[in-house]
């Protein structure tokens, strides 16, 4: 059962359940318990599974690990502390790791001072990074409190030898559990901590989490099924503890019909304001490339300001790069750090008072982590300021601040009944002790990403595993594990099993560059991410050139030169955070409204103090967003949650456009537009462009198609099948079938001490698929290839409910015809052409279309 803690305990219950030695530290480091800690401390003291949900800097890792220390100096105070892990943490990072253990040997020096010999209470970290001295130490004098990595937790539970001593962990804490929950080392992690259970039954689970929805799953996640009932987990919500200073900042008063060379210099002289007025700045942007333009051109700019004070922060540098920017940023060497995402987890980086956010963090909960790295002390104010650079952006910041204040936060997705990891954890269990069949499937049962599992893909895997589909052994693979169908009993096979599995665990696929050519002649390099969200026919720009991409193999792009269109996918696509589905419903809901006030005549000061007091916007913002609505309304139709506009026009190219203005985000606009697309390509047999962005997706072709008729074929109850055909042969489909197959150790990236680089992984995987899609297009592995791309990658359950809204009546259709697009379509028309032109260029595009919109609805010139 799954409880919200409603009030917190009393000071002096804490007190008196402190040895006096830990009570005397606190005492002497901190004035009093802090909420998190008085309503987590003796919960965890009564061995409750928890959840403990609150901001970064709010004492949750000290409210984790109080009881804990406690308990520990208590047994070694009585001279019972045993020779074996008590507590099991566990962090999504290593550097994350180092820290904590810096945080927990330091405090436990301190209470051996106040008591005036030594305790004896080890703390060890051990990571992918751990020595194998200090791994060797580890077994000989295992430590109390093990802090590890998710995947080092797998291996050390299919160890010959230091399994022995996580037979009776009482404790497993779970950092970031909302960076891990969100992803397929989560559902790794799930698995894993049953396996722990299993070998440690009085285990209590503890999760620390940042801000985060819906906290009930979170905490079903966390604790996982016994059997077919959940297992107990009590929550402690104190997300909002800290105040906000949340503000949406325009550089400019008017943000489209400006100059971008004065839009670039107002950009910067805020920002360079905004640095010099606080003593150490956070600045996030959105894409790597980004960061080091930001970087770039505050130095190039402001040459005096910054000189050594300035860095920027990304998982492309070094590590020892980061571990530099990240010490002297403790050290209070840096005036300024400019990050993509890598520092949005709990990494101590020291004082920061404000976080600037350049462009839209794309949810609510990812805003309040970000921003949350400023005031990083409990009574501090976290302050953030989000500078927005177009009018989408500022609607959805303003409501992206609304809903944070109002406390609404995005759901988070947690992927459910992973093939491809599940074939790993089987491996690894059945190489730890021959189990039962049956006794294998309620263990994986019990996880919550499991709980839901299907005994025929169960089966499957064990069939898989089993080397039952012989045909597997003429591309090498062969049976993992033995499987005697006589008694039910599975057990590992082969003596390299166990060597096999550590050196090829794990759910990060590895990752490189994509040689791009035009028949024998390389152009360059794109990413990986990049190449699979292309399809024949896509146009992109590498190297100022234009290209029309035509197929791949392996790890090289073939594509045509010279083409005369401008792209159809911008360079910078992959790296963009897509906005969530919750926030793009609530800007839905703002449009809407608007729209009423529109229709019923109001006038523009009572539709002005509407936005202003809706979304907490200032005069200036105010208006441009009216300006930008009252555009819309006049020139065409104003779109929301509920009403999907669809806008035909015809480009001064001959190039029909059929846009629609479905504003749910990218993940679900994808499958929107896949979907029709393939409907127009089996019914019409024509090839279509597909334009795809967070606020809506276009159709263009410069043939005639009818793409309504198209649109109306898609049902909900086919709409995963269609889905499934159109990926089929995609190169998504393909690169995400290798990393699949990687995790489920259908191919080896090590073996034999040989490394298989990627190159030669991807080629496995091309033949592969083939051999996999003989045997059955249902394939274990190729089945999770497609639910992955469909439900983490892209959002097939929000897409379906869109278009069951549609059936149902819920959702109008409304179809327009316009001379030139919207002011709504702007942006995803002009995406990719960002990349043809100088920027200076495509804001005179812009300009251009708004001149025109401005004339069909007689303005001259917005305010």
């Amino acid at each position: 059962m799954i409880k919200t803690i409603e009030n917190p305990y009393k000071p002096e219950q804490i007190n008196n359940i402190l040895n006096p030695i830990v009570k005397k530290w606190f005492f002497n480091t901190f004035k009093e318990y802090s909420l998190p800690q008085l309503y987590g401390v003796m919960e965890i003291h009564s061995r409750n599974n928890i959840l403990i949900s609150a901001p970064t800097g709010a004492t949750k890792t000290l409210t984790g690990f109080l009881s804990i220390l406690n308990e520990l100096i208590d047994s070694s105070e009585k001279g019972i502390l045993e020779d074996k892990v008590y507590c099991v943490y566990i962090s999504p990072l290593r550097a994350l790791s180092e820290d904590i253990w810096h945080n927990l040997v330091e405090p436990l020096k301190q209470m051996e001072e106040i008591a005036g010999k030594k305790l004896g209470v080890r703390v060890a970290v051990r990571t992918g990074d751990t020595e194998t001295s200090e791994k060797a130490k580890q077994l000989k004098k295992p430590p109390h409190i093990l802090i590890t990595t998710p995947e080092s937790l797998a291996i050390v539970l299919s160890s010959i030898k230091f399994i022995d001593h996580l037979k009776d962990v009482q404790w497993c804490i779970v950092d970031e559990v909302h960076a891990l929950a969100e992803n397929k080392r989560g559902a790794h992690l799930s698995l894993s901590l049953e396996r722990l259970q299993k070998i440690s039954p009085a285990m209590t689970r503890i999760g620390l989490s940042a801000t985060i929805a819906p906290l009930e799953e979170i905490a079903k996640y966390l604790a996982g099924y016994d059997g077919k009932s959940e297992r107990p987990c009590k929550i402690v919500d104190v997300q909002f503890i800290k105040k906000l200073d949340l503000k949406v900042l325009s550089p400019v008063p008017d943000l489209i019909d400006m100059e971008h060379g004065k839009m670039h210099h107002a950009m910067y002289e805020l920002m360079h304001n905004l640095i010099q007025s606080h003593k150490t700045t956070l600045i996030f942007t959105n894409t790597r490339s980004a960061t080091e333009r930001v970087v770039h051109n505050l130095k190039e700019k402001f040459p005096k300001s910054y000189i050594e004070n300035i860095g920027a922060h990304h998982g492309s540098l070094s590590k020892a790069h980061r571990h530099s920017l990240e010490n002297k940023l403790r050290e209070g060497k840096i005036k300024v750090v400019v990050c993509s995402t890598s520092l949005e987890l709990g990494i101590d980086i020291g004082y920061i008072d404000l976080v600037i956010c350049l462009g839209s963090p794309k949810s609510v909960a990812r805003a309040l982590q970000r921003i949350g790295r400023s005031g990083h002390r409990l009574h501090d104010v976290t302050k953030g300021r989000i500078i927005v650079l177009d009018r989408d952006d500022l609607v959805e910041c303003a409501v992206l601040l609304k809903s944070a204040v109002e406390k609404k936060i995005d759901k988070i997705h947690i992927p459910t009944n992973a093939l491809d990891v599940l074939a790993q954890q089987i491996y690894g269990i059945a190489i730890q002790e021959r189990i039962h069949k049956k006794d294998l499937f309620n263990l994986i049962k019990n996880s919550y990403c499991c709980h839901a599992l299907d005994k025929k893909d169960f089966d499957d895997i064990i069939d898989y595993l089993s080397g039952k589909y012989i045909s597997l052994e003429d591309r090498h693979i062969y049976a993992k594990i033995w499987h005697d169908e006589e008694t039910g009993m599975i057990g590992r096979r082969g003596k390299m099993a166990r060597v096999l599995y550590m050196t090829n665990i794990g759910t990060i696929p590895d990752e490189t560059s994509v040689k791009v050519k035009v028949g024998d002649h390389v152009v360059g390099t794109i990413d990986e991410a990049f190449l699979e969200r292309l399809r024949p026919g896509d146009i992109f720009v590498l190297g100022g050139n234009v290209y029309q991409f035509k197929f791949s193999r392996g790890m090289v792009a073939q594509v045509n030169a010279s083409v005369n269109r401008p792209p159809t996918v911008p360079s910078w696509f992959s790296e963009m955070l897509p906005l969530s589905f919750d926030l793009a419903v609530e800007i839905g809901r703002f449009r809407k409204l608007l729209n009423e006030k529109f229709c019923a005549k109001k006038s523009k000061q009572e539709i002005a103090d509407f936005i202003n007091d809706y979304v907490h916007v200032d005069k200036n913002a105010a208006e441009s967003i009216y300006n930008y609505f009252y555009e819309q309304f006049n020139y065409a139709d104003i779109p929301s949650h509920s009403r999907i506009i669809v806008e035909h026009y015809t480009n001064d190219r001959g190039v029909k456009h059929t846009i629609f203005h479905s504003l749910y985000g990218r993940r679900v606009n994808d499958c929107l537009s896949r979907a029709v697309a393939f409907a127009i390509s089996r019914t019409q047999h024509r090839d279509v462009e597909i334009g795809v962005n967070d606020n809506g997706f276009y159709i263009a072709s410069d043939k005639t198609v009818n793409v309504m008729h198209a649109f109306k074929l898609i049902k909900s109850k086919e709409f995963r099948k269609v889905l499934d055909m159109a990926i089929d042969r995609t190169e998504i489909l393909k690169r995400r079938f290798r990393h699949c197959a990687m995790r489920a150790l259908m191919i080896l990236r090590t073996y034999k001490g040989r490394t298989k680089h990627v190159g030669r992984q991807q080629v496995s995987s091309q033949i592969l698929i083939n051999a996999v899609k003989r045997i059955s297009p249902d394939f274990s592995i190729l089945k999770e290839a497609r639910r992955e791309v469909l439900e983490d990658l892209m959002d097939v359950e929000n897409a379906q409910k869109v278009i069951e809204g549609i059936e149902k009546g819920n959702i109008s259709i409304k179809e327009i015809s316009t001379n030139v697009p919207s002011p709504f379509a702007f942006n995803l028309i002009a995406q990719g052409i960002s990349d043809v032109l100088k920027i200076e260029d495509r804001v005179e595009f812009l300009r251009r279309m708004h001149r025109n919109v401005l004339a069909k609805i007689g303005m001259k010139k917005t305010v």
